[in-house]
């Protein structure tokens, strides 16, 4: 994946001096969310975003550094070819209304595209107005309602 610049900002692989910025940056898309997760499932987490095999990841960058981050895989699809799952998506408050998720959701869509998978897609809380006024313009809302079993 090479580095993109967009607006001003650049999109690229976390380089392993990343590894502070991208978890305060996760931290803050957990807190968004209401979740804490314990120290261990970030080292898990960081060790297989720099491993690369199965979990991805990509940064923003700005002349102020990472600004923000994404976290996507593919996986099998039943009704079709792969599909990527763009399960994380954060940007730092300086970064937002510059372009940095555009630009993030863009740098996804041409890895996946490069992997042959027939789509890119991704939840957000029906709250989430911000993020979803992008969304709704860069990606096709679906009628689908997510339902899950915490284990």
């Amino acid at each position: 994946m090479t580095a993109e610049r967009i607006n001003m900002i650049a999109i690229g692989p976390l380089e392993p001096a990343d590894r502070p910025r991208w978890q305060h940056l996760f931290e803050g898309y957990n807190t968004f969310y209401g979740r804490t997760l314990p120290a261990e499932t970030y080292d898990e987490k960081w060790q297989a975003f720099q491993k690369g095999d199965s979990l991805h990841a990509l940064c923003a960058r700005d002349e102020t550094g990472v600004v923000g981050i994404t976290h996507f895989f593919k996986h099998p699809s039943t009704s079709g070819p792969d599909v990527c799952y763009l399960q994380d998506l954060f940007t730092a408050a300086e970064a937002r209304g510059r372009g940095t998720g555009r630009a993030l959701i863009e740098a996804v869509t041409n890895w996946a595209e490069q992997q042959h998978c027939a789509r890119v897609y991704w939840h957000t809380g029906e709250s989430n107005q911000t993020a979803r006024r992008l969304y709704d313009q860069v990606a096709e809302r679906t009628p689908f309602v997510h339902y899950r079993i915490v284990l």
